[in-house]
This record gives structure tokens, sequence and C-alpha cells, in this order.
């Protein structure tokens, strides 16, 4: 990971949450308590900054600098508003086109993830904003520069954003193994999102219980999944497919 996307103990790290910086992650040693780090993680939750406590090796293999007990990991995209993403969309004619991420921890499955959807149209991603794969410059590589275009919505309640998608008139696909109806027999040809989950257990029970529909991927040979970002490509080229149908 390169090093000028982070910041460095925890002064430096407040002011920068302090200064408005897109931050995607403030990591904290686990078993520090101190006043400061208990004003730090005050700033963190007032501005809405993810945070998480981890043991001191993992802060030690981020960085062997002097990080007092804490690294910040800078942003290299600026979130959008998931709000304004809908309505835009709608002034504009459009029914809105949408990609849900749950969980997606590899760097270069997100980069592909994003590079398809930024390629296919799509309005925004959506993620939580814990459980995902860092948005760092290895996942803009990956992406072939995608994510310098396409809107990311880091939502803090996964849950109640796709309660908002739905309320909009949004149908929420969950693309699943799971499932027993086939994606070609749907229609998906509405204001859509789309959502595909982790690399290693797909989406969480409790997210695929919110979606409208659960859908598969015709399978014929004996490995039973896809990987996610072909997957991805192949649920959203369906819905591009349908879409342009007169």
């Amino acid at each position: 990971m390169d090093k000028s996307e982070m910041i460095f103990g925890t002064r430096a790290v407040m002011e920068a949450i302090r200064a408005g910086r897109e931050i995607e992650k403030v990591f904290v040693q686990a078993g520090l308590n101190n006043d400061l780090i208990k004003e730090l993680i005050q700033v963190a939750k007032s501005k809405g900054v993810p945070f998480t406590f981890v043991p001191q090796a993992k802060l030690n293999r981020l960085s062997t600098k002097n990080h007092q007990g804490v690294i910040c990991l800078l942003a290299t995209v600026s979130y959008a508003n998931l709000e304004g993403i809908i309505d835009k969309a709608y002034q504009e004619g459009r029914e809105p086109f949408l990609l849900i991420v749950d969980r997606v921890t590899d760097v270069r499955n997100f980069g592909a993830l994003a590079r398809t959807a930024e390629c296919a149209g799509l309005d925004a991603i959506v993620m939580g904003d814990s459980g995902n794969a860092p948005i760092t410059g290895d996942a803009m590589k990956t992406s072939a520069g995608a994510l310098s275009h396409l809107p990311v919505c880091r939502e803090k309640d996964i849950k109640k954003a796709i309660r908002f998608l739905k309320e909009n008139g949004i149908q929420i696909i969950a693309c699943t193994e799971k499932a027993s109806d086939l994606l070609y027999d749907m229609d998906l040809n509405t204001p859509l999102a789309l959502m595909v989950g982790s690399e290693e257990d797909g989406i969480s029970p409790q997210l695929l219980k919110d979606a409208d529909r659960l859908a598969k991927i015709p399978m014929s040979g004996k490995i039973s999944s896809l990987n996610v970002s072909v997957a991805a490509g192949i649920s959203i080229y369906e819905a591009v497919r349908q879409k342009r149908k007169p």
C-alpha cells in the first residue's frame, strides 16, 4: 500500500478529520484508551468517519513509522450522496441503475466491478462503510480509472440505504447461487439495483431478506459459483440488454 495514502499519529489524524479530508478508515491500536484517543474517537464519530480497533501487529504491518497507535487510510475518491444520485437520475428522465456491493474484500475484484459498472453506464456503486475493500490507488488502477468517473456512495447503514432505494421505486435484485429463479427470466427493465456479495460467502443473509427478488446465473459445470466480478458483469449486461430493447 502506498504510504502517501496514509496519515500517522493521533493528532495528525484528528486534524485531517477536522479539515474534511476524504478518509477511508482510521485504524486504532486495541487497548489504547488515553484522553487523546478518546477525543479522536469522538471526532471520528461526529464526522461519520469509519474507525476500527486492531492489534498493534496490524499497524506495524501497515507502516514501520512511529504511528503512535493510529493510522488513517485516505480515500482516493470523493464519496457521493445517494439521495442526490437518485434525484439526478429521475430529474434527467432516466431510471436509476445501481450496483450494491456487500463485503467484497479483494481490491482487484472491487476495481473490476467498478470498471464494468462505469462501462455499462450505471449511476453509482453503493456500499457499506465497513467490510469492503478500501478504495485505494490499487483499486483505482484495477478499475482502469473508472473510479474517477463512477460515483461511489458509502453508507453507514446499508440496510437503511436499501430501504431508501425501495421507497424510491427501485427494484433490488440479489445475484446469488442460493436463488431458485434465473436472472434471464426476470424483468430488469425497471429502476434497478443489482446486489453482489462477498467472495467467501456471497450476500449476507440479512441483506438477502431485503431484496425484492433473488436471481441466479445458470451453471452447467462442476464448479457451482463464479468470481464476483464476473457474475456482476453478466448480471449488469443482462440488464443492459433488456433496457436496450425497443
